[in-house]
């Protein structure tokens, strides 16, 4: 099964980090937010992606034609114009990089997919979120609904450390609590091929808008509720609690 990373965004609420790379390439740990994204997948042996690419897209075609040599040892002899990348364990993945245009919305990205895709059941994802969702769960409750579209649903993240009393005494601090109130797209979709049919053959379309909208009026649309770890990143706040996780070694989307 395909998967499809939207990754062709602005970015701009992240400006700190986007001025100079698309926000999928901004690396936590050292490593693109995208490779991350990935890894979760090819955790439950999916490993065919298709990147949607848009706002500086050579960056991350960059990234992937030189992967095997940013990723291993290389020697160079300079005098004979010779260089030997020593090999080492790299992941076994297919990665199709599609220019799907700067400024389309995500609809129209997903549209403009429509011949890689095929007529095949496939997985779609925002290049800037990490979770730690059961992709073959998912997967295996999106089949069994019967229904176009799977969405997993998420607790968003409270913004401000939470608050637990006893009386007036504050017997417990939580920092960066999921809120545990109300249910938010998280991405981390399975869908059938007949949902690019509620897609209009216009850049402009807006995927979380007319086209989800239509397919949850038709009663297609399911939601896989995953109360666990989910974390966007869309500010440079987010950003840093991203990589403090990681450089803590607490990292919960790092299942691989």
């Amino acid at each position: 099964m395909k998967t499809v990373i939207l990754a062709g965004g602005l970015g701009t609420r992240l400006s700190e980090k986007t001025s100079d790379r698309p926000k999928p390439m901004v690396e936590i740990g050292g490593k693109p937010i995208l490779w991350h994204i990935m890894n979760t997948y090819a955790a439950h042996g999916f490993t065919e992606f298709i990147i949607a690419l848009g706002y500086k897209s050579e960056m991350i075609k960059e990234y992937f034609l030189n992967f095997y040599a940013f990723n291993n040892d290389i020697s160079i002899d300079l005098k004979q114009g010779k260089t030997t990348i020593h090999h080492g364990r790299q992941p076994s993945w297919t990665v199709h990089l599609v220019d799907t245009g700067l400024n389309t919305m995500t609809g129209g990205r997903i549209k403009r997919l429509k011949e890689w895709i095929g007529n095949e059941t496939f997985m779609m994802t925002y290049g800037d979120g990490l979770s730690n969702v059961d992709i073959t769960k998912l997967v295996e409750f999106h089949k069994s609904k019967g229904k176009l579209a799977t969405v997993t649903g998420v607790r968003p993240p409270a913004r401000f450390g939470g608050l637990r009393f006893e009386g007036d005494m504050v017997a417990e601090f939580l920092e960066k609590p999921q809120s545990g109130e109300g249910w938010i797209n998280g991405g981390f979709f399975v869908l059938e091929p007949q949902v690019l049919d509620y897609i209009d053959n216009c850049d402009s379309v807006i995927w979380e808008r007319g086209p989800l909208e239509k397919i949850a009026h038709d009663k297609q649309l399911v939601a896989y509720k995953h109360p666990d770890f989910w974390q966007p990143m869309d500010t440079l706040r987010e950003y840093n609690y991203l990589e403090e996780l990681w450089q803590n070694k607490q990292a919960p989307w790092k299942v691989w």
